[in-house]
């Protein structure tokens, strides 16, 4: 009778089907350790891809910011320049203004000045001189006139008479005279005149 081990020979080929030799362990933790290492690569080229992308946008947001200020800047170089001649512009008229209230003070207080048949020909300034000529039919008109310019606030003490002189046409005779006074714009030649020069 023949007997055969049925048992011995399975077990046997358990083992050869399971059994894993060094070479075997090796070949796979190498290929483990290269899987995990080609894992790391693609998700650092992920990481640093997606890092690129997110600093490119960062980039271009900059730059359309740094656009959008450029023109900021531009607008608010405009709008100074435009402040400073506006600024200089109402510097000027406010000059001019000043400058003409003089002159209407000086015209306003020769015409209250002018007694009863006098009348004025010509009037010129040169800085705060003015030279006042005009005609009238007697003397007295004349002392009266510059007795009126040295009374104004706005005339210096003393108005001179320059000249006068008698002139006969055929309507009879007229007195031309000459006659200079120093402006004072603020209106307070009174309060500058010298002591013993009142009011007439």
């Amino acid at each position: 009778m023949i007997r055969i081990n049925l048992l011995g020979t399975e077990r046997t080929r358990v083992r050869t089907r399971t059994g894993l030799t060094d070479a075997h362990k090796i070949a796979f933790g190498a290929a483990l350790i290269m899987l995990l290492a080609f894992g790391y690569i693609g998700y650092r080229y992920w990481t640093i891809g997606n890092d690129r992308a997110r600093v490119d946008e960062e980039l271009a947001a900059s730059e359309q910011e740094m656009l959008r200020l450029r023109g900021v800047l531009s607008e608010v170089q405009r709008f100074e320049a435009q402040k400073t001649a506006l600024t200089q512009r109402v510097g000027l008229i406010e000059q001019l203004r000043r400058g003409q209230t003089g002159p209407v003070h000086m015209l306003d207080e020769i015409s209250r000045a002018l007694p009863e048949r006098l009348w004025l020909v010509e009037l010129s300034q040169k800085g705060d001189e003015v030279s006042i000529e005009g005609r009238t039919t007697t003397l007295s008109a004349v002392s009266d006139f510059v007795a009126n310019l040295q009374n104004s606030q706005y005339f210096r003490r003393p108005v001179e008479i320059v000249s006068s002189a008698t002139e006969v046409d055929p309507q009879g005779e007229t007195v031309r005279f000459v006659v200079k006074a120093v402006f004072v714009p603020g209106g307070n030649a009174l309060a500058a005149t010298a002591p013993g020069q009142g009011r007439n």
